[in-house]
C-alpha cells in the first residue's frame, strides 16, 4: 500500500513524508524530527527537478535523504548548542553546589570525620576536621548530599 501510494504521489511522496515528519515533531517535540523531515521536503524539492531523469532512481533518493538527515541532524544541533546561553542561575538544580562559600555553625560536633550543619532550613551531614559543635565552618565542596567544611 505505501509502495503504491508513492508511485502514485511520484515526487510528491517525499513532500508528505516531510510534513508528517514535522507534525510528529508538534506531537512529540525533541527536536530531531524537524531535521529528518526538512531533508525530506528538500529531497522532495529535488525530485520535482530531476524526476525525469535517469539516474534519478529510488536509491539516488534514499541515498540523498540519509545524506540530508544526517547533514541537517549534525548542523541543528550545532545550531542549537551555538544558542544556548549561560544560565543566569547555574546550580539551580545543584542545591550542594551553590552552597560551597557559605558558613554556618555546626549543630553537632565533627567526630572522625562527620558532623552535621543547619543551613536555612535543612539539616546536613558534612565531612571534616573533628571540631566542637558552636564552630563556625565554611564549606569547601560539595559531594551529592555530603558538604565538606573547615573552619572558618
Amino acid at each position: 500500500m505505501i509502495a503504491r501510494l508513492a508511485a502514485e504521489l511520484g515526487p510528491w511522496a517525499w513532500w508528505v513524508l516531510g510534513i508528517v515528519l514535522l507534525i510528529l515533531e508538534v506531537l512529540m517535540p525533541g527536536v530531531f524530527l524537524v531535521w529528518i523531515g526538512l531533508a525530506a521536503i528538500v529531497t522532495g524539492a529535488l525530485a520535482l527537478l530531476f524526476w525525469e531523469s535517469a539516474f534519478w532512481t529510488w536509491q539516488v533518493q534514499w541515498l540523498l535523504f540519509a545524506v540530508l538527515s544526517l547533514a541537517a541532524a549534525i548542523g541543528g544541533r550545532r545550531l542549537v548548542s551555538a544558542r544556548s546561553r549561560a544560565s543566569d542561575e547555574p546550580f539551580l538544580n545543584q542545591r550542594g553546589q551553590s552552597l560551597v562559600g557559605r558558613t554556618a555553625t555546626l549543630e553537632q560536633p565533627i567526630r572522625e570525620g562527620r558532623g552535621r550543619i543547619r543551613l536555612d532550613d535543612t539539616m546536613w551531614s558534612v565531612q571534616g576536621p573533628d571540631l566542637p559543635a558552636g564552630t563556625r565552618v565554611r564549606i569547601t565542596q560539595s559531594n551529592g548530599r555530603d558538604l565538606t567544611v573547615e573552619a572558618a
